[in-house]
């Protein structure tokens, strides 16, 4: 798949709006990702060691914060500074580190489904309660595997996926003259492959694990219905909310899974529409779910709370 991108100035609004998102994503993913990083290694520093959901927090809040950071890195130096940009030797390894961060998080967003999955649903099948026993064993070996194949499937895009070539022919669309400009290369058949073997997998175990957390909360809230004391019962409500969290997590994990593949495969003009909504959406993922995870979890929601008293007593 090959992208023509004219070496003309891109639209001075187009420049202003998308930097001005993707900052605004990108503050957000780091304070909130920053924030369950410091309270989550706190108490890994006060304890020694995390139970496994937390440990999964903190990896996959670490390694959100660098994609946050890889990716406004990328969309800044791909609008300010497009001759450096769109050299091998930038384009390339940018593409590659991006690849793995999101590799990562899709692994990582699907142990913690997982997990959930395992610690919240009620479910009666005998594997099902052979994994539950099991998880705070297994899930470190599951964390370490998935972020070695998340690294063995990035690797091969430094070789053969994508390329940036200088195109001196291309004609100018204000004149009937040409003018240099780059050829974006995306190889499909090695994308498809490399895309499918590290997406799918995690996609699926996050699809599977959410499905069925969402089927035996809704499943019970529906038991609970006859027996509430009133409509505002807090029991009801934590089940009610937690069913819009997961759903909101899996509306976020299929749409940047979408986004991640168009942007890698090249199918827009470089900084079209398009491409700069499909960048768009896959900062709003880690900005977004970063913040759903602080509003849901309680813990967490007690730090944030905290931790706003101790900025207003210095304000």
């Amino acid at each position: 798949m090959n992208t023509d991108d004219m070496d003309e100035d891109v639209p001075g609004f187009k420049v202003i709006f998308t930097l001005a998102v993707s900052g605004i994503e990108c503050l957000t993913g780091v304070a909130g990702n920053g924030f369950i990083m410091a309270i989550h290694g706190a108490e890994w520093a006060r304890r020694g060691r995390l139970p496994a959901g937390d440990c999964i927090l903190l990896m996959l809040s670490f390694s959100r914060l660098w994609l946050q950071i890889s990716m406004m890195l990328e969309n800044a130096s791909s609008l300010l500074f497009r001759a450096t940009y769109n050299q091998n030797a930038v384009y390339v390894p940018l593409k590659v580190i991006i690849v793995f961060l999101n590799y990562s998080n899709l692994w990582l967003a699907a142990w913690l489904a997982v997990f959930y999955c395992l610690k919240i649903a009620n479910l009666t099948h005998p594997s099902f309660f052979r994994a539950k026993r099991n998880v705070e064993v297994l899930m470190p070996r599951l964390l370490g595997l998935s972020l070695l194949l998340s690294l063995g499937l990035s690797f091969p895009f430094s070789k053969g996926v994508f390329s940036v070539s200088v195109n001196t022919s291309m004609p100018s669309p204000s004149s009937n003259d040409t003018e240099p400009g780059y050829l974006a290369e995306t190889n499909m058949v090695h994308l498809l492959l490399l895309y499918n073997l590290g997406v799918s997998v995690p996609l699926v175990i996050f699809i599977l694990a959410a499905a069925l957390l969402i089927r035996s909360l809704r499943r019970h809230t529906l038991r609970m219905g006859g027996h509430v004391a009133g409509p505002r019962d807090p029991s009801m409500e934590a089940h009610t909310g937690a069913i819009r969290a997961i759903s909101s997590f899996l509306v976020l994990y299929i749409f940047n899974a979408v986004a991640l593949f168009l942007s890698m495969s090249n199918v827009f003009d470089a900084n079209s529409s398009w491409d700069i909504l499909c960048r768009i959406v896959m900062a709003a993922y880690p900005a977004g779910h970063s913040v759903l995870l602080i509003l849901g979890n309680p813990g967490l929601r007690r730090g944030w709370k905290r931790f706003q008293h101790r900025v207003c007593l210095y304000l």
